[in-house]
């Protein structure tokens, strides 16, 4: 007997003969992307695969079953709540310490997409949200080309498989393999998309291209890198293994595919009784096709009637409950459980007790986040052989918190007497929102710094130079008060 529930019980193969072949990692976790997946593609995707996720009823016709598909439409409720996360990583601009120039002038394009810093980490935020985890390699133009080192992030869905060993008692990678989907010329106008696969090992790299003839893959391009390592790095939104991670929002996905399919289920119940049936009573079932209409009449027998017949609607409001109830358990769970917080209005004592005990997941995701960038930033400064990479620091405060005018006299009071430091000073005022967005606390310093020695070097007056001139008064003579 045929049930689809034998797809969760499927068996998972772990053999890998060709380059392009997963690993048993990736097998395990591809069924949890699935459906996120296609909530990302939003109500023309949920449509596109009908059945999947809006069941045809027993003897529901094709064509009835066709216009409820028609009237079915998604409540992006997944997606948002992944932008919103992503956004409040992203709150505050990603900074940067002891980053070199060169580095920082780069980081501007840092994908030689267009995007700066703050955009591809907003980005990439929203991967390792949605699947779990997100890998980065910073990669660079052969030996002789003019270019320089940029970063380019892959899902887990186009991370194949990889190696391992333990190398000065930590664990690297010693191969590693990347799906990638690249746009190439086709014909004199027109363009195709061309899969290949990056095989990458320590000082060395191989690009497989898939033969459109033989739909095998065939060694495109090789040769050799100046790092004695895979400059890859990855962030984890909620780890199982190494390179192996669960969605941290998969029940939320669950929910919102139950929101899709009781919305269509209502939907499809109010357009048919939207409309009152008219009902005959005592008329003879002889008799022939009758019609109703403001300029007609109907005979009837002397104990026979017309009535319109409506539902009386008490169903519904329990459909309408149920879909208020799963709205109400995804902004839980996707303020309450990931972030820790709660849209309902609470006091500010039990905010912040509850963002103490909550913002773990949010806070474990940040730490990844800025992990991610110093690798990244240490690979790139190796490119360009630069000592120092630098380091990152991600934004942790992802509600808005002001400072309240006493804990801004309590910092002056602090810095006044000596306990804090001008920058510490300057970056809490930051963090706490007093200054505006585009305050740069590093510059801000240099400048005041820039300007105490200006004044300390300005040079003599005239008249301590003996360099006598019967022209100047007397006030000359006087110096000039650094």
């Amino acid at each position: 007997m045929y049930t689809g529930f034998a797809h969760y019980d499927r068996q998972l193969t772990s053999r890998v003969a060709q380059v392009n072949d997963p690993n048993a990692a990736w097998r395990n976790q591809e069924p949890h992307w699935v459906l996120i997946e296609d909530l990302i593609g939003g109500t023309y995707e949920m449509r596109r695969r009908h059945r999947r996720y809006l069941p045809q009823e027993p003897r529901e016709l094709d064509e009835s079953y066709d216009n409820r598909l028609a009237r079915s439409v998604l409540a992006p409720y997944y997606v948002r709540l992944e932008r919103m996360l992503a956004g409040m990583l992203t709150r505050k601009p990603v900074r940067l310490n002891d980053v070199s120039d060169l580095v920082r002038e780069q980081l501007f394009d840092v994908d030689l997409l267009g995007n700066d810093l703050n955009v591809w980490c907003y980005e990439t935020a929203r991967k390792m949200v949605r699947y779990g985890h997100v890998g980065v390699l910073v990669d660079a133009p052969a030996a002789g080309e003019n270019g320089r080192p940029y970063w380019v992030s892959y899902t887990p869905r186009d991370i194949l498989g990889w190696r391992t060993e333990l190398k000065d008692g930590a664990q690297q990678l010693s191969q590693l393999r990347l799906m990638e989907r690249v746009v190439v010329p086709d014909g004199l106008y027109g363009e195709k998309e061309v899969e290949q696969v990056r095989v990458l090992t320590p000082g060395g790299f191989e690009i497989h291209r898939r033969n459109e003839k033989t739909s095998g893959f065939e060694i495109f391009d090789s040769g050799t890198t100046t790092l004695d390592a895979i400059p890859f790095s990855v962030a984890y939104a909620n780890r199982v293994n190494f390179m192996e991670s669960r969605p941290p929002m998969e029940d939320i996905a669950e929910l919102n595919l139950k929101a899709y399919q009781i919305q269509s289920d209502l939907d499809n119940q109010l357009h048919i009784s939207a409309v009152p049936m008219l009902a005959f009573f005592g008329f003879p079932s002889a008799a022939e096709e009758v019609s109703a209409g403001p300029g007609e009449a109907i005979a009837f027998p002397s104990e026979g009637r017309a009535e319109y017949i409506e539902p009386s609607g008490n169903s519904f409001e329990a459909q309408f409950r149920r879909l208020e109830q799963i709205a109400y358990q995804i902004n839980e769970l996707g303020l309450s459980a990931v972030l820790g917080q709660k849209l309902s209005a609470e006091t500010a004592e039990a905010k912040r007790i509850d963002r103490s005990q909550g913002d773990s997941t949010m806070m474990v995701i940040a730490q990844n986040m800025q992990d991610l960038i110093d690798n990244c930033l240490a690979y790139h400064a190796q490119y360009l052989n630069i000592p120092e990479a630098g380091s990152s620091y991600v934004n942790r405060d992802f509600l808005g918190s002001r400072l309240e005018p006493q804990e801004i006299q309590s910092l002056l009071q602090l810095y006044t007497a000596g306990t804090i430091t001008q920058k510490t000073l300057l970056y809490k005022l930051s963090e706490g929102e007093v200054l505006g967005d585009e305050f740069d606390v590093e510059e801000e310093l240099e400048a005041t710094q820039n300007g105490g020695l200006i004044e300390m070097a300005q040079p003599e007056p005239r008249a301590t130079q003996q360099m006598p001139d019967e022209s100047l008064d007397d006030e000359s003579d006087e110096e000039i008060p650094a």
